[in-house]
């Protein structure tokens, strides 16, 4: 399918996706153990969609990054860059790292006025009822839906073109792992397995680097990938670029891919319940420097890896070695992702693309772990729990994750094979998602930020909306190209109405809806109705157990059993019997600081759109600048230096960050193994105010004013 010669075996393909799938589901899975074991992480319902909404900036960062890093973030910059030159990894990144730092501020906002909430649409659900809350759960699966996909689609194209597996065979096998060790671990897992898989990320992206900038011995130095990319340009200039040259942010189809990248990202960040999961699953401290400092870090890592591979693509194009020399890559190549995987094998062998096989694995893994979490939290909470059974206990709500889990993976590995029999690839699901979804983005905002806007206007607005993009999409390929064809429809043009029509469209229907139907004047406050899974009969049941454990309790009366439900009940009695006083204080002292921080997002946002949108591109856009020697020497060594801060930022700082966790984990692993157990309960009895289970409890202390105070699952804890 892909006409290039794979320069690896299938058994390296079926090694990858399969065993090194299972490798991350068995650390996993052992992992948990531990944390159980050892910190009293527990994974009940609350546990498995918000980590006891006590996760740390560090972590934070690294799955925001991870999560944002999937397949079209390596595969589709360096394809822009390829096709447009230098200014098409810039435009990838800068216009899909403005939208992660500007949901710094929606972030602190739904922790603000819904503490309790799960998804954005049980926010969407407690403002203006049913009918609404079922429109955006379509925009919200759509989201999901196509994310997952363009994972799929991207990744198994990689894998296929890299070993020559069967794509089939890829897009159903790749799912598994990812399954496996979200199952056991929920977002827990998430975050875990995103911070691994960026620190190798990192790793391959710098090995490439400076393998095409500093050490190879056909480039080997900025100087000559310049000189190199120069004659490129005068062998086939580029149709809109200054001077048809690549090295140039002056580049009409960059431009409108910005355009394009821009606003289609909208949709991606804040209609993806994944990252509503993650702002929900961080403390109040974590919000704002977790997504700012997420946002800053993922910039280098497509901006690098383009300026790096695809740049590289097109220096190597004219030798023999080559894979389809003295040809160039084809556009259903480029479209597919494959510019990455070529570029990477001609510039090292093998070692290349096997570098590259395990880059894409570990993107495509790690973002699907998080559409996993997210479409299962949409599930079991505005499906299960708000149409089925309102009354669900917490070990029903988990049992509905786990199973939404296991359909949705494989459900979209049968998707993806649709798509690729129907040829429709990665590049064209990026850019046509905007189409589709962007019209959502603007109401949906609103409804944290303006008390005035309407149920009518937050049904009706995205609806037409859509119905227009989708509309003026069609309408403009059919009057520039004749017909209507997945290749026409992919054209610049097209996409760039039917985006900009989805996201700006609602900006006229909503002010109009809300005053013609008189706006709505809501009080924030009705938000805290939302509620945390119903667990406090359990609770109560753990907190009426006497020291002794009866055969009529349901636990079995051996020691192991006393000594679990004592620590369990040792932890309860903790959280509670924190003072209400102290309760209160702590509940206000976080409202400061989640206003403070909500105002530095607003200033933050301002910033980062001014510096990546306008001062930084547009002088060089508008003046036709094409860069030197020296300039281009310059650009490369910023990215350098910006992805050893992101390296920094999201493999060491988490570490440190969570550095006593780390310590007290492989302290109690110490104790285990050297036949010390007794140190480990004695710590445990001793320190139960360090136990996760105790944070996570007054955690939901703090944000039970409106529902009562709702405690963990005793029941599942106990098992």
């Amino acid at each position: 399918m892909n006409g290039l010669e794979s320069p690896l075996p299938q058994s390296a393909g079926y090694a990858v996706v399969v065993g090194l799938g299972f490798v991350f589901a068995f650390g996993m899975i052992l992992t948990t153990f531990m944390l159980r074991r050892y910190q009293k992480e527990i994974v009940t319902a609350e546990e498995f969609a918000t980590a006891g909404r006590t996760v740390k900036t560090g972590l934070i960062a690294a799955a925001v990054v991870s999560s944002w890093t999937w397949a079209a973030t390596l595969l589709q910059s360096t394809s822009m860059v390829y096709k447009v030159g230098i200014s098409g990894g810039y435009y990838y990144g800068a216009g899909a790292c403005f939208q992660v730092i500007a949901f710094a501020t929606v972030a602190i906002k739904a922790k603000q006025r819904a503490p309790n909430a799960h998804t954005f649409l049980e926010i969407i659900d407690a403002r203006y009822g049913k009918w609404a809350h079922l429109t955006y759960l379509f925009f919200a699966l759509a989201t999901n839906i196509l994310v997952t996909a363009m994972l799929l689609t991207g990744g198994s194209a990689v894998v296929s073109a890299l070993t020559g597996m069967d794509t089939i065979a890829a897009c159903f096998l790749l799912p598994i792992g990812v399954i496996v060790y979200t199952l056991f671990g929920g977002i827990k897992a998430t975050f875990l397995t995103d911070y691994v898989h960026t620190v190798v990320i990192i790793v391959i992206i710098l090995t490439f680097a400076f393998t095409v900038y500093a050490t190879d011995d056909t480039l080997g130095s900025p100087s000559k990938v310049y000189d190199l990319v120069r004659a490129a340009a005068a062998a086939h200039p580029i149709e809109g670029n200054a001077g048809g040259e690549y090295l140039t942010m002056r580049s009409r189809s960059g431009g409108i891919f910005f355009v394009i990248n821009l606003v289609g990202n909208f949709g991606t960040i804040f209609l993806d319940n994944g990252y509503w999961n993650k702002a929900i699953s961080a403390s109040p401290a974590a919000s704002l420097p977790g997504y700012v400092l997420g946002g800053v870090s993922w910039f280098a890592i497509p901006t690098l890896i383009s300026t790096a591979l695809g740049l590289a693509c097109l220096a190597l194009e004219s030798s023999p070695s080559f894979p389809t020399y003295p040809n160039r890559l084809s556009p259903e190549q480029v479209s597919a992702g494959l510019v990455l995987p070529t570029a990477a094998s001609t510039l090292m062998g093998n070692g290349g693309a096997v570098a590259a096989l395990i880059m894409i694995f570990m993107a495509v893994t790690s973002a699907m772990s998080a559409e996993l979490i997210s479409v299962s939290s949409i599930f079991t909470y505005d499906i299960y729990r708000r149409y089925i059974n309102p009354a669900a206990s917490g070990k029903k709500l988990i049992m509905s994750s786990h199973a939404t889990c296991v359909f949705f993976g494989f459900a979209m590995a049968a998707f993806s094979v649709g798509l690729y029999k129907g040829n429709v690839d990665m590049g064209f699901l990026y850019e046509m998602m905007g189409v589709i979804i962007g019209a959502a983005v603007l109401p949906a905002t609103l409804t944290l930020f303006w008390d005035k806007q309407n149920t009518v206007a937050v049904i009706v607005a995205p609806i037409l909306g859509t119905c227009l993009s989708i509309m003026s999409w069609l309408v403009c390929t059919k009057k520039k190209a004749g017909t209507l064809t997945v290749e026409t429809t992919f054209e610049d043009d097209p996409m760039l109405t039917g985006n900009v029509v989805a996201l700006l469209s609602p900006a006229v229907f909503i002010p109009i809806l809300t005053y013609i139907f008189k706006p709505q004047h809501f009080n924030w406050e009705l938000l805290r109705v939302i509620k945390r899974a119903d667990e406090t009969s359990e609770t109560e049941s753990a907190e009426n157990v006497s020291g002794e454990v009866h055969e009529g309790d349901g636990v079995s009366s051996n020691s192991a059993d006393k000594e679990k439900l004592q620590a369990i009940k040792s932890s309860v009695s903790v959280a509670q019997e924190v003072p209400k006083e102290k309760i209160d204080a702590m509940e206000k002292e976080e409202a400061v600081r989640l206003e403070k921080a909500g105002k530095i997002g607003s200033y933050l946002t301002i910033f980062f759109a001014l510096a990546f949108l306008v001062v930084w591109p547009m002088p060089m856009y508008g003046s036709g600048y094409v860069f030197s020697k020296r300039f281009f020497t310059g650009w490369v060594v910023v990215l350098i230096i910006w992805i050893f801060f992101t390296g920094f930022a999201v493999c060491v700082y988490p570490l440190w960050e969570g550095r006593e966790g780390i310590f007290t984990t492989f302290r109690g692993v110490y104790w285990d193994l050297s036949g010390q157990t007794y140190k480990l309960r004695e710590w445990q009895n001793e320190h139960p105010e360090k136990m996760h289970v105790v944070q996570s409890q007054i955690s939901a202390r703090l944000h039970s004013s409106a529902s009562g105070f709702e405690e963990g699952n005793i029941d599942e804890i106990i098992e």
